[in-house]
């Protein structure tokens, strides 16, 4: 199983399906994305493999933390992303990753900044802002 890019320079091979999947509506997500939020999946560090050269976009997010975002320097898709929150996760894109069979989101976060129409019901858990511990 693997997330890559529109133009497939970078890609990233995953271990299979993720048990930790998350959409998040906060207004980053949402401007990272073009979408109303976004969706990843997370995984430890040290089961993925990179191929491919990114570019790096890094911000302080809503938490207080630094996050990167990783996108295609060719195509300019964002692949995946890390946090200082979780360093030894990596967040993949599920969008980069293609697979309409792939596990839906456990945990819907940032939902004060939720559009109206969506909605996010195979989720267990639901937060305002960020999960909480």
């Amino acid at each position: 199983m693997q997330a890559q890019c529109s133009c497939g320079e970078l890609i990233v091979v995953l271990p299979g399906p993720s048990s930790i999947v998350v959409a998040c509506h906060c207004t980053e997500c949402q401007r990272r994305t073009g979408s109303p939020f976004g969706v990843g999946a997370y995984y430890p560090m040290d089961s993925v493999t990179v191929d491919g050269a990114s570019k790096q976009f890094s911000r302080i997010a809503s938490s207080g933390g630094k996050f990167t975002t990783h996108f295609c320097p060719k195509c300019g898709s964002s692949v995946y992303w890390v946090t200082a929150k979780h360093p030894s996760l990596i967040g993949v894109a599920v969008g980069a990753i293609a697979d309409s069979s792939f596990p839906p989101p456990v945990r819907s976060v940032w939902e004060q900044s939720k559009h109206d129409w969506v909605s996010i019901d195979c989720a267990l858990e639901h937060f305002p802002r960020g999960r909480e511990g």
